[in-house]
């Protein structure tokens, strides 16, 4: 049986110490030994029984966490923020490695957001190859018209290019001003739904994320983490190409 490889990079990543692309640039300034030796040059291939050092430290392979949040209104979608905003670290348990989010909810808007450490499946979640599903109950003002609803299932333009095809249904109508509207898109540009209800003559009043790909919101208090059981990671990582 042969020994399962992959690439330098990758294995640097697993460490759960950088990004695949930080890990690129570490091997070219010839931060990486591998079994005692300098590697400067990129698509090397390594097993587990090799020894690599970054920097001098050995590594190794960073234990793989996938939670999920619900993220309330008036968080930051980052680790850090400079103008001193609450942010989701404030809200993520303390695992012992660093979990990313994947994607993005702006501050104003609510819902689902995964963080991981597994640089593969967040590549794989946010890549538009995947398709990966997002869903978002969105209450606009006014009542969208049928052929304002058939602008957004066909694509609008916005400010970095057309929107793909989505999936918009309109449920009911909240009151004599205001709809909510559901809306699935397959990919994931800064403040896409935001953009796409402008674009139609129909702004935002309120955005929630029920749904990425097969995970649900369910009853997920607002501001509560859980992680994914084993089960629902095996469909995640399936639907994604993933073993």
């Amino acid at each position: 049986m042969k020994t399962p490889t992959e690439r330098l990079h990758k294995r640097i990543a697993a460490s759960g110490i950088c990004s695949r692309r930080t890990a690129e640039t570490m091997i070219s300034e010839g931060r990486v030994m591998v079994n005692g030796e300098m590697v400067t040059q990129m698509g090397v291939m390594v097993t587990d029984a090799d020894e690599i050092h970054v920097d001098g430290r050995s590594i190794g392979r960073a234990k793989s966490y996938t939670l999920l949040m619900n993220k309330p209104v008036g968080i930051v979608t980052s680790l850090s923020d400079p103008q001193g905003r609450p942010t989701v670290k404030n809200l993520l348990p303390d695992m012992g490695v660093q979990l990313k989010p994947v994607g993005r909810l702006d501050m104003d808007s609510e819902g689902l957001i995964i963080f991981t450490n597994d640089g593969e499946l967040a590549q794989r979640l946010t890549h538009p190859r995947h398709k990966v599903e997002k869903e978002y109950e969105v209450v606009v003002v006014g009542r969208p018209s049928d052929h304002a609803l058939q602008r957004l299932r066909k694509g609008v333009h916005i400010e970095d290019g057309m929107t793909a095809p989505a999936i918009v249904e309109l449920p009911r109508q909240k009151g004599s001003d205001t709809s909510l509207i559901r809306i699935t898109i397959f990919e994931g540009r800064k403040r896409q739904v935001r953009q796409m209800c402008d674009v139609v003559g129909h702004p935002v009043i309120s955005l929630k994320r029920i749904r990425i790909g097969p995970l649900r919101l369910h009853k997920m208090p607002r501001g509560s983490c859980r992680m994914l059981s084993q089960v629902e990671l095996g469909v995640l990582r399936k639907a994604v190409g993933l073993a």
